[in-house]
């Protein structure tokens, strides 16, 4: 039996066998179409990766609290926490206790959100959206990291480090009806895929849009994700000739 797709094997068969063709298409809201091969999207996850290591100091042990819309810098983020081992956190529990129990206290804040950005405590990372944005827009705390202004000086490659154990946790959402999977489960969710053009409209749930990114790379597909604003109309549907779509 194949071994199940675990993110660094993902990211190699993006820069290898993907590297050249369309792995990730994103549609923004002032009409912006961005597309990133597989090996433009592994440079990105490398050097976000790198990011977290060097000046964010993650490690297993540290959350990664996503507090992102569907973006095509969201899939980079949860990728590069994947990459150094990190649990992904998506929404708030409604008690402390339910955090996950292997999972320390200290902890990364990644957010669009300026009220968010003002109020986080401990580590915190501003994430500029805008096609055209180098850097934060809007005012940046003391001690809060511009993501746009600091993600291109770190180098394109990563060279892997701790890696989580299967039974480690990857993902934790308290969206919806709450999800809880492991690396082991993670790997699990991301096998059994077909190779196509998936589109994924912004409104389908963020944990979806994770899953289901995760299982058609792997299967060597391609991603087209398009913000709520974007009119999926027919001519975007065979210029991108997309084979399928993730219902909301």
């Amino acid at each position: 039996m194949p071994a199940r797709p675990s993110v660094p094997a993902l990211l190699s068969t993006l820069r290898t066998r993907q590297a050249t063709s369309p792995a990730l298409i994103w549609y923004g809201p002032s009409g912006e179409r961005i597309e990133l091969s597989g090996k433009v999207l592994d440079n990105w996850v490398a050097k976000t990766s790198n990011l977290l290591v060097d000046e964010l100091d993650a490690e297993p042990g540290i959350r990664i609290r996503l507090d992102l819309p569907a973006h095509w810098k969201t899939l980079v983020w949860a990728l590069a926490a994947w990459q150094t081992g990190c649990t992904v956190q998506l929404g708030e529990p409604a008690h402390p206790g339910d955090a996950a129990a292997d999972v320390a206290v200290s902890d990364v804040t990644v957010t669009a959100s300026q009220e968010l950005l003002d109020a986080a405590g401990g580590t915190v990372v501003a994430v500029a959206q805008g096609a055209l944005e180098l850097r934060w827009p809007g005012d940046l705390p003391a001690g809060a990291v511009d993501y746009a202004a600091e993600v291109r000086s770190y180098a394109d490659t990563y060279l892997s480090g701790e890696e989580a154990e299967e039974g480690y946790t990857a993902l934790h959402s308290f969206l919806g009806e709450g999800l809880n999977l492991s690396y082991g489960q993670l790997a699990e969710a991301a096998d059994g895929g077909t190779r196509q053009t998936l589109l994924i409209p912004a409104s389908v749930d963020l944990p979806s849009v994770l899953t289901a990114a995760l299982r058609t790379w792997a299967a060597g597909g391609t991603i087209v994700l398009a913000a709520s604003e974007v009119e999926v109309t027919e001519r975007l549907l065979a210029a991108e000739r997309i084979t399928a779509r993730l219902q909301a």
